[in-house]
């Protein structure tokens, strides 16, 4: 299935050493997201998720919620042609 939605996704906050990157790398295979998540500096995780726009949008919004222990302060959400350059969803190493 061709991807027919992206979306560039960054949330700031407690979002590090609570496994948050791993409950968004689950999340997106459960729901048939591609692309990839990754921590981007000390307070913040990006990720890019392709798949259909009701998907992508499931999964900001866990992205928003995350983990029990996580708290996200702000997000940002830039929605971007898909290219459906992924073949599933994993974890980028940080930048």
């Amino acid at each position: 299935m061709a991807a027919n939605a992206r979306a560039h996704v960054w949330v700031k906050g407690r979002v590090q050493g609570v496994g948050f990157r791993a409950h968004v790398e689950y999340f997106a295979r459960e729901i048939g997201v591609t692309g990839w998540v990754r921590n981007a500096g000390h307070d913040t995780v990006e990720a890019v998720a392709e798949g259909t726009r009701e998907n992508v949008e499931r999964l900001i919004e866990a992205m928003k919620q995350g983990p029990r222990m996580a708290r996200v302060g702000e997000s940002r959400i830039e929605w971007e042609e898909s290219t459906g350059e992924f073949r599933e969803f994993g974890v980028k190493q940080s930048i």
